[in-house]
């Protein structure tokens, strides 16, 4: 895969080791422990993308045996690869355009089942590139002669389509190193505020944290924001963070850029290949790219994680779970890649229509924004118009609200204006509890860093 690097956008200013505000590609969480919540509403998203997407249209009525996928032209137009003459007069009376090519999208999908069915090598990844016809298998520095040998082989026995490609970095989930969400097993970057209609909670990616992880948005343990009740990796990648009141609270539709700005989040859509898309993350701030696959397959260490989207937008570690939308658009969470911001590199997510569907929750906007609180969002390439893909912008500029940086918890605790002093004995017991607590869970965090500094490539 080409490492091409991709003009930084805006980069996010980290976080203050004590305390702190959630920052940068964070949903703004930290206002889950207001008192007050504004009106707000569930937004239905859109699973298929068909109705507002001309390609993936015309691609469902002419079938996965004469066509090979849909992307978004340099133009802006649809594309439709098909496979014979008469397919290619249909797409272009329908007003897209038309590439004729050698293998169906059922050619293709038979390729990647037999990759899947071959033994699972760790550190390769395979996608379909609708723009070239091909199947491109990428595998990473972790991968052996031997096994890269191997993985041709199967390669060579499926067909002279399947591209093989050897990369410098190592594909790994995106967690060390951030401070936005904080657990004793790690740091990790909130995704999306959703909501099941009773809680309220934060989808991030599953490798975050198993179910039962307790999450703060400070390194101090003053301001926990609630528990992962559902965490599925590998497989898929993503979980649900419920918020200790059970509310998202002020700004539940703001994805933060950093620097007190944000983006408001209208609506939830599957993104097409070719489309300019943006990811923010709390280590390396907001940066863009395009979409380059779909349904990709990637052999974490940890496991095999399937059905993600695939971009060349970079990501760095602490990014996991962070935010992919266009135009104000929720397209995906960030779950791992290979490469970095400086080089660049490639980075997959977690399609937020697949997650939420078997989550059973649905995404939480501000009422009456884009036109109606119930009124399902459109698919991403339908926001963008007819301009070309380079031309979509992350979406509506909207504040970051919430809580300020309050005191700590050795200062509430010792201030002699708000505790009497017959209280202080308690408070120093209190203190001396917590302070082995963070003691422990600091060296969790230190033991957790070293494992996933020593595997990042």
């Amino acid at each position: 895969m080409r490492h091409a690097r991709r003009r930084v956008v805006r980069r996010v200013t980290r976080l203050a080791a004590v305390g702190g505000l959630l920052a940068g590609g964070v949903m703004v969480a930290q206002a889950a422990m207001a008192s007050e919540t504004p009106p707000a509403s569930a937004r239905p998203f859109n699973a298929s993308g068909t109705a507002a997407d001309p390609g993936a249209a015309l691609v469902a009525r002419l079938g996965t045996a004469r066509t090979a996928g849909n992307w978004i032209g340099a133009d802006g137009r649809p594309v439709v690869a098909v496979t014979d003459a008469s397919a290619a007069r249909a797409v272009r009376q329908a007003g897209a355009e038309a590439k004729l090519v050698p293998h169906s999208m059922n050619e293709l999908k038979s390729a990647t089942s037999n990759l899947r069915s071959a033994p699972r090598v760790a550190g390769t990844a395979w996608s379909v590139d609708y723009r070239t016809n091909r199947v491109v298998v990428l595998a990473d520095r972790t991968v052996s002669a031997a096994d890269w040998s191997r993985m041709n082989r199967v390669a060579s026995g499926i067909g002279a389509f399947v591209h093989m490609e050897r990369m410098k970095g190592a594909f790994t989930p995106r967690l060390n190193g951030a401070q936005p969400i904080l657990s004793t097993g790690g740091r990790c970057s909130a995704g999306f505020n959703v909501t099941d209609g009773r809680s309220d909670f934060i989808l991030t990616a599953g490798h975050c944290g198993p179910s039962g992880s307790i999450w703060f948005a400070d390194n101090q343990g003053n301001q926990q924001l609630g528990r992962t009740v559902s965490s599925t990796f590998p497989g898929n990648d993503f979980s649900l963070v419920q918020y200790n009141s059970g509310k998202a609270g002020e700004g539940a539709d703001v994805v933060a850029l950093g620097g007190g700005k944000g983006v408001r989040i209208t609506g939830a859509a599957d993104p097409s290949v070719g489309q300019r898309v943006f990811r923010s993350g709390s280590t390396s701030g907001l940066h863009d790219g395009q979409v380059t696959g779909l349904n990709a397959t990637v052999n974490y260490p940890e496991g095999t994680v399937t059905g993600l989207i695939q971009t060349d937008v970079c990501a760095e570690p602490g990014d996991s779970g962070g935010p992919l939308f266009s135009e104000g658009v929720a397209l995906g969470v960030t779950s791992g890649g290979s490469g970095d911001c400086t080089a660049g590199g490639t980075t997959f997510f977690q399609p937020v229509t697949k997650a939420m569907a078997a989550l059973n929750v649905r995404l939480l906007v501000a009422a009456g924004s884009a036109g109606g609180a119930q009124k399902a969002a459109p698919s991403a390439p339908a926001a963008q118009g007819a301009a070309a893909p380079s031309a979509a912008s992350p979406g509506s500029a909207a504040p970051v609200t919430g809580t300020t940086e309050g005191q700590t918890l050795l200062a509430r605790l010792t201030d002699t204006r708000t505790v009497g002093p017959g209280l202080l004995v308690i408070a120093g017991s209190l203190i001396a509890l917590v302070a082995t607590r963070y003691i422990r869970a600091e060296q969790d965090r230190r033991a957790y860093q070293r494992y996933y500094s020593a595997t990042w490539g």
